[in-house]
C-alpha cells in the first residue's frame, strides 16, 4: 500500500481526476467527486496489477506535496 496524490478537477460535465507523479497515463472521471476519486483508485489498481508495484514510483522519487497555481498567459 501507498499514499498516493490525487488531483480531481471540476468541469462543465463532471470531474477528472489523476494521480500526481505516476508513471504512464491513469485517468479516472465520473459525475461526482466521489466517482472520480473511486474511477482513478480503480484505474491505479490496474495499473499496478499491469505493470507492477514499481509504476507507482516517480522518476525523482516520491512526490511531498501538491500545488495548484494559476497563471496569466
Amino acid at each position: 500500500m501507498k499514499h498516493v496524490k490525487i488531483i480531481i478537477e471540476k468541469h462543465e460535465d463532471g470531474y477528472v481526476a489523476y494521480p500526481v507523479g505516476i508513471r504512464g497515463v491513469v485517468v479516472g472521471e465520473g459525475d461526482t467527486y466521489e466517482e472520480a476519486l473511486r474511477d482513478v483508485q480503480s484505474a491505479l489498481k490496474f495499473h499496478v496489477e499491469s505493470f507492477g508495484a514499481q509504476a507507482l514510483d516517480g522518476d525523482e522519487g516520491p512526490v511531498l506535496e501538491a500545488f495548484v497555481a494559476e497563471a496569466l498567459v
